[in-house]
């Protein structure tokens, strides 16, 4: 064990089952049905620890603590602990002694949560060895590489040239047409009446005087002449001597 190294606890189950498993027929993996799962051979205990890069799975006794089965662990997944095909809450793993001696056994949960727990405490810990053997390798070869400098030097400056900008700002900005009177704005005559071919030069009619029936009446030679739907009583007197052809005469 190297200075510094310690062994920290990684997780703790208070109850797991140890079952004798047969040799395995073929490649296709451990199924626990095959297990005599009614007879366990052994239940206690299981704590996971870690001792710098290394994993262990100790299975003790619940009461006493007494170490019964080892399993140590280099990576995961791997030949040292196996999930079954058959089934999430069982696995097999590679149990050694002192002397060197290995063995592979069925290890089970009762609860689900616990195997899952168990999985991702293992998990976990060869991420964490991953990100630490990736770190002692950047700083053995640190990257010598020249790094881009996109900094601005002392005296340094940029151009930007935006052709866009400029041609809007030389666009003139069209005249907004003048008001034909400082009075309230009337609405224009509808198209095809006389009242629209009069000349804008002539200043627009006071609104004031519509309503000023005296004055009409009283000034029957400035009404006429200002009027701009004609002279009616001229034209009611005096009869054209051949009737148009888009009239009809009564």
């Amino acid at each position: 064990m190297a200075d510094g190294d310690y062994e920290s606890v990684l997780c703790v189950k208070p109850e797991v089952h140890v079952y004798r498993i047969p040799p395995r027929a073929s490649n296709r993996g451990y199924r626990a049905a095959e297990w005599q799962l009614d007879q366990p051979a052994w239940s206690g205990r299981l704590r996971i620890t870690a001792l710098g890069k290394m994993a262990y799975i100790k299975l003790e006794d619940k009461n006493s603590g007494e170490l019964f089965a080892q399993a140590p662990v280099e990576q995961f997944p791997g030949i040292a602990v196996e999930s079954v095909v058959d089934s999430s809450r069982y696995f097999v793993i590679c149990i050694e002694d002192e002397n060197g001696r290995r063995a592979f056994i069925g290890v089970g949960f009762a609860d689900r949560g616990d195997a899952f727990d168990f999985n991702v405490a293992l998990q976990d810990h060869f991420k964490w060895v991953k990100q630490q053997t990736e770190f002692a390798k950047q700083a053995q070869n640190p990257d010598t590489t020249p790094k881009l400098d996109l900094g601005f030097k002392e005296g340094q400056t940029i151009k930007i040239n935006i052709a866009n900008m400029k041609k809007k700002e030389g666009v003139p900005v069209a005249a907004k047409p003048r008001p034909l009177s400082s009075g309230p704005s009337l609405l224009p005559p509808p198209p095809g009446t006389k009242a629209s071919h009069q000349s804008t030069s002539q200043p627009a009619a006071d609104p004031g005087l519509l309503f000023d029936f005296g004055s009409f009446s009283s000034s029957t030679e400035q009404a006429s002449s200002t009027d701009a739907w004609g002279d009616f009583t001229t034209a009611s007197g005096s009869a054209p001597s051949q009737p148009s052809s888009g009239w009809v005469q009564f």
